[in-house]
């Protein structure tokens, strides 16, 4: 099955790249290229990114791009509430493959907080967001059970996560197969993007991205969310 095989809708547009080596060099070109407009535009940029292990590449070559990274501000679209020093946390894989070298001027808006409890976590890290200028890129990425973020599937905030007219610009979100708790930016924020570009890799994620087409309840599959509005879709096999 080729992408080119889907039904998708006419706002998305995709780019087909032979492999996961072009995606990284082709994404990181096109945000970089963005972030560069709206500093010329307005003075600063902002950009909002996706952690996990598959976006490690993408980070890599987009810290090499030649930006003025003293005007761009980074956050990300969820977070495992864990120490930045933690493994697993999505800080700690952006200070290790995107803040170096000239990037490390950016300035970085992150979600976790110590805090309690998770929700109270959440309310700081809402509280932290309200300094975020307004979003020019958003990448997102897709895991196999149709999440996008950390809005899962039967999480207990899942609809409020969904929301358009939510006033939260994050909420504590649990991960129903995995360990960690989940700080994640809400819909109503996350769709604000200028751009969205949406990182898919590998014949399974294709696969997961013909059944979100296929049907209707953002719940079952969140990343639905996402697609009927105007979407770059960056693909390879």
């Amino acid at each position: 099955m080729a992408i080119s095989e889907l039904k998708l809708p006419a706002s998305a547009q995709v780019h087909d790249l032979a492999d996961a080596k072009a995606l990284a060099a082709t994404l990181a070109h096109e945000v970089a290229e963005r972030l560069h407009a709206a500093i010329a535009a307005k003075g600063h940029a902002c950009v909002v990114l996706s952690g996990g292990r598959s976006p490690v590449p993408f980070l890599e070559k987009l810290a090499g791009e030649q930006l003025d990274w003293a005007k761009v501000t980074v956050s990300l679209a969820d977070e495992r509430w864990v120490p930045v020093e933690h493994a697993d946390s999505n800080a700690g894989l952006l200070a290790r493959h995107l803040f170096k070298g000239a990037a490390a001027k950016a300035r970085f808006v992150g979600l976790y907080q110590q805090a309690g409890s998770l929700e109270a976590a959440a309310f700081s890290a809402d509280q932290a967001l309200a300094e975020l200028p307004p979003i020019d890129v958003l990448v997102l990425g897709m895991g196999d059970d149709g999440h996008t973020a950390s809005l899962f599937p039967d999480s207990p905030n899942l609809a409020e996560g969904l929301a358009l007219n939510s006033t939260r610009r994050c909420l504590p979100m649990l991960a129903p197969s995995v360990p960690h708790q989940r700080l994640s930016m809400t819909r109503s924020l996350l769709a604000s993007a200028a751009f969205i570009a949406l990182s898919v890799q590998g014949p399974g994620k294709l696969a997961t991205l013909r059944a979100a087409l296929a049907g209707n309840d953002l719940s079952e599959m969140p990343i639905r969310a996402f697609l009927h509005d105007p979407l770059d879709i960056y693909w390879c096999p």
